[in-house]
């Protein structure tokens, strides 16, 4: 079992976040075209840094997401798509990291009212949520139901 597989496994059973499900190509097609036209619009720098903010950590997770349904998996928890970054996209603390505080401060902004941004945490998500849709825009097809690409 690999490293990537035993994350998985240990992230999945009763009571736990992740769940096996079939890839879909649908499903993963459609997440990553709202991702990067969320992606696209959030470096837009004539945005204000809330909706530029909002725009990319909203595509970041949906490339994410993306990635994570690509493998077969399915997550009941937001942040578990981010925390499974270097299993499923090869990612490393330098972009989980930035994605995984984004996702604080994002809680905050949603639950708490209140959102805690500036310049270079926004900066910093674009580059992470950039990183991200480059490795899952090159992932293979997703096979179909009889096997072929």
């Amino acid at each position: 079992m690999t490293t990537s597989d035993r994350a998985f496994v240990n992230l999945s059973g009763p009571g736990k976040p992740l769940r096996a499900e079939p890839p879909d190509a649908a499903e993963f097609a459609g997440l990553v075209k709202s991702a990067m036209a969320r992606l696209s619009d959030a470096d837009n720098a004539q945005l204000s840094l809330e909706s530029r903010f909002d725009l990319a950590y909203n595509a970041a997770h949906a490339l994410c997401l993306a990635a994570l349904r690509w493998h077969g998996w399915r997550s009941s928890n937001r942040y578990i798509v981010f925390q499974l970054l270097p299993s499923t996209l090869g990612l490393g603390p330098a972009v989980w990291r930035v994605l995984a505080k984004c996702h604080d401060i994002r809680n905050l902004g949603e639950y708490e009212g209140h959102l805690n941004i500036d310049a270079r945490i926004t900066s910093d998500l674009l580059r992470a949520c950039h990183a991200v849709a480059e490795k899952v825009q090159a992932l293979p097809p997703i096979a179909n139901p009889t096997g072929r690409r």
